[in-house]
C-alpha cells in the first residue's frame, strides 16, 4: 500500500530521485513526486503475485482515455497532474503497455527490442517529466528519451538476477543466449558470460547518458541542477557495477550518500550553459512510431 504523500512514496522507492528532486523547488518537487507516485503505483501491480494484475493495468490503461466508469486513486490523482501539466496521455498509455509486457515470462530477443522496451517503461517518464518541467525547446523531448532509456538500461544492469528469478531476461538473446533460470541457478561457468553482457548494457547506457548531458541545456536553470544529479548518480550505479568487477551474483549495487553528495557538487558542472547540437537521430533508429519519436 503505497502512502498517500507523493514525497514519501519517492523517498521509499527512489532515494537517488528524492535526493536530486530536492533541488527543484517545492512546486516543481511535488509534481515530480506525483508523476513518481504513479508510476511507483503501476509498477508495483506489475511486479506484485496478484492474479489480476494484467486485467489491473488493462483497466488502467482503459481509464487513461476513457471517463467511465471509477477510477483508482492514484490514478485520478494522475490525470490531474496531466491536465495541470500538460502531459501528453499517448506517454502515460506506452507506459502501460511496456508494464503489460512484463507479465509472464520475458526473453529479449535483441537489442531493437531491449531499447524499444526502455523507451516504453522509461522513455515515456522522461516524455512527461519534460512536460513537468517547462521544457520548451522540442528537441528536449528527444534528450529526455535518452535519459529515460539511460536509466532503464541501469536498471536492467543492476538487476539482472533479481530479473532472472521472476523469469525475466531483459538481456537480449544475442548478447547472451540463456534463459531466465538458468541465469538464476549463479553456476560458476556462466558469471562471466552475463556479466560480459552487463558490461555491454552499461556500456550501451552510456551513449544515452553522453545524449541526456547535453540535452540537460535545453531545461530551464532552476530545474537544470535536479536533473543533472538524477543523471550522475544513476550514471553511478552502472560504473560501479563494472568497476567492481560486475560481480551481478552479489545483488544490487547502491551509491552510498557520500558517494551521492560528491556526485552532486561535480554537476554543477554540467550546467554550465553550451550550445546544443541537435539531436542524435541514430539513437533512435529502432524506436519509429513511439511516443515522442521523431520522424525520420
Amino acid at each position: 500500500m503505497l502512502s498517500n504523500d507523493p514525497k514519501v512514496v519517492l523517498k521509499k522507492y527512489g532515494s537517488s530521485f528524492f535526493w536530486a528532486s530536492q533541488f527543484l523547488g517545492k512546486k516543481l518537487s511535488n509534481q515530480i513526486a506525483r508523476l513518481y507516485k504513479f508510476c511507483r503505483y503501476v509498477d508495483n501491480i506489475a511486479d506484485s503475485n496478484d492474479p489480476d494484475r494484467e486485467s489491473m493495468l488493462r483497466e488502467i490503461k482503459h481509464h487513461l482515455t476513457k471517463h467511465d466508469g471509477d477510477k483508482p486513486i492514484v490514478l485520478k490523482e494522475f490525470m490531474e497532474l496531466a491536465t495541470e501539466c500538460t502531459i501528453p496521455i499517448a506517454a502515460a498509455e506506452e507506459l502501460m503497455l511496456g508494464m503489460l509486457s512484463d507479465q509472464g515470462v520475458v526473453e529479449i530477443a535483441d537489442e531493437s527490442e531491449l531499447l524499444r522496451y526502455c523507451h516504453s517503461v522509461a522513455g515515456t517518464v522522461g516524455i512527461m517529466s519534460k512536460e513537468i518541467l517547462q521544457c520548451k525547446n522540442d528537441e528536449s523531448t528527444y534528450y529526455a528519451i535518452d535519459l529515460g532509456i539511460a536509466m532503464q538500461l541501469t536498471n536492467i544492469a543492476r538487476d539482472v538476477l533479481e530479473d532472472a528469478e521472476t523469469g525475466r531476461r531483459y538481456i537480449p538473446s544475442t548478447w547472451l543466449a540463456m534463459k531466465p533460470s538458468d541465469i538464476a541457478k549463479k553456476n560458476e561457468a556462466d558469471l562471466s558470460k552475463v556479466a560480459d553482457a552487463i558490461t555491454r548494457l552499461v556500456t550501451l547506457a552510456d551513449s544515452y547518458y553522453k545524449s541526456a548531458l547535453l540535452g540537460i541545456h535545453l531545461i530551464p536553470w532552476r530545474s537544470r541542477i535536479a536533473i543533472a544529479i538524477a543523471l550522475r548518480l544513476y550514471r553511478q550505479i552502472g560504473i560501479q557495477l563494472v568497476r567492481n568487477g560486475t560481480k551481478w551474483w552479489h545483488g544490487r549495487t547502491i551509491v552510498n550518500n557520500k558517494n551521492k553528495l560528491m556526485l552532486s557538487i561535480f554537476s554543477l558542472s554540467d550546467i554550465i550553459l553550451k550550445n546544443v547540437p541537435p539531436h542524435n537521430t541514430n539513437l533512435h533508429t529502432n524506436l519509429s512510431g513511439l511516443a515522442g519519436v521523431k520522424k525520420l
